[in-house]
């Protein structure tokens, strides 16, 4: 028994090095299929801490609240209904509520047992 969890965790051990072989090979294929060096392109999403504040940079392209707050406002002049979102949003309250209701209804049978189970 001790002989085959021997092999077992040698197989395991011997495996896990060979992925991580094949990822660093992996890894090293991508940048020479690349061409060049250009340390931007290795990252996606690179956020940085300068001048008290987060700047966050994605696929090389600066991002900054005020981006993101002129989106939210694109989105909101739009007033576009999505027709999925309504249903799902249907779905999950219908959902909610008849749970709610389910734990009132087993609450109170619970309350009536106690309370007759008292009275005896």
């Amino acid at each position: 028994m001790k002989l085959f969890t021997l092999r077992a965790v040698g197989i395991a051990l011997l495996m896990f090095a060979c992925v991580l072989f094949g990822m660093q090979q992996a890894n090293g294929g991508i940048l020479k299929l690349k061409g060049y060096q250009d340390q931007n392109f290795n990252s996606a999403l690179s956020i940085s801490n300068e001048q008290g504040g987060l700047e966050a940079s994605i696929l090389g392209a600066d991002v900054t609240s005020h981006d993101l707050q002129k989106k939210k406002e694109q989105m909101e002049e739009m007033k576009t209904f999505n027709l999925l979102s309504g249903i799902g949003k249907g779905v999950a309250d219908g959902v909610s509520s008849l749970a709610q209701k389910g734990v009132d209804l087993v609450g109170s049978v619970m309350n009536k047992d106690k309370d007759t189970g008292e009275q005896q």
